[in-house]
C-alpha cells in the first residue's frame, strides 16, 4: 500500500520530470501578458479534454468519511463534515484553467464554496496572510490570502453539473482560476490559515511562490 505521504514516497517520472523542468526553465517564453488582453497565457496550448496529473496517488474520501479542518490564525478553529460544508453558501461559477504542464482548458462550469463566503464564516484573524492547503494524498502547497480570496475562487464540489471525479480530487478541491493549477489543491481535508508563508509540495521543487500564468512564474 503507498504512504500518503509524499515526502516517504519515491518520486514518480512526472515528479522528476517536473523537478528536471524547473532546473533547465523549461517552456519558458519570455513573453508576459495580460488577462484583458489575451486569454491564452505564454506558452500554453488548449485541449478538450481534462488531463489528470496527480503524485501517484488518488485517495478514494467517501462524503461519510470526509471532513475539512479549519485551523491556525483563525477566531475559531472548526472541523467541517460532509453536511456542514453542503449548508454553506453554494455558488456556480465558470472559469478557465491553466496547468503548469503547458495546457489550459476554457469554460469549466464549478460548482461549490466560494472562498469569501467560506472566509465571511471562519473569520481568519487579522494577521493571517498565508494560507496553506493540505490534501489527503499529503500533498500542500501555499497560497497568499489576498489568492485564495480573489474573486473565482471556490472549494469545488461538482464539475460540469456531476460531482467531482475523484481523479481530478472530488470530493472537494480548491479552484484558483488566475493562478497555475498545482495551487489548486485537490482532495482538500485541511486549510491552514498562517501569519508567515510555509512553502509546499512543489514549491520547495523549485517551483514559483506564486504562480500567475500570465507573468510566467512557473518557477523560482
Amino acid at each position: 500500500m503507498s504512504s500518503n505521504d509524499p515526502q516517504e514516497r519515491p518520486d514518480s517520472k512526472l515528479t522528476r520530470s517536473k523537478q528536471e523542468w524547473a532546473r533547465e526553465g523549461k517552456f519558458l517564453t519570455g513573453r508576459h501578458a495580460r488577462p484583458d488582453s489575451e486569454r491564452l497565457p505564454p506558452g500554453q496550448h488548449l485541449v478538450q479534454n481534462w488531463p489528470v496529473l496527480d503524485l501517484g496517488v488518488q485517495p478514494d474520501v467517501p462524503l461519510n468519511v470526509w471532513h475539512l479542518e479549519i485551523d491556525g490564525a483563525v477566531e475559531e478553529e472548526a472541523c467541517w463534515n460532509w453536511a456542514s460544508f453542503s449548508r454553506q453558501p453554494q455558488t456556480d461559477l465558470t472559469s478557465d484553467i491553466h496547468c503548469v504542464t503547458t495546457w489550459s482548458r476554457y469554460d469549466n462550469h464549478w460548482q461549490g464554496v466560494a472562498t469569501r463566503d467560506f472566509l465571511e464564516t471562519v473569520r481568519p484573524r487579522a494577521e493571517a496572510r498565508h494560507v496553506v492547503l493540505h490534501s489527503y494524498d499529503g500533498y500542500t502547497t501555499n497560497v497568499t490570502m489576498e489568492d485564495f480570496a480573489a474573486e473565482g475562487a471556490l472549494l469545488a464540489h461538482s464539475w460540469e453539473g456531476k460531482p467531482l471525479s475523484r481523479e481530478h480530487g472530488g470530493p472537494v478541491r480548491l479552484i484558483i482560476p488566475h493562478l497555475y493549477l498545482w495551487k489548486s489543491a485537490k482532495w482538500v481535508r485541511r486549510i491552514e490559515f498562517r501569519v508567515d508563508n510555509e512553502p509546499g509540495f512543489w514549491e520547495v521543487r523549485g517551483y514559483n511562490n506564486h504562480a500567475d500564468p500570465w507573468l510566467e512564474e512557473r518557477y523560482s
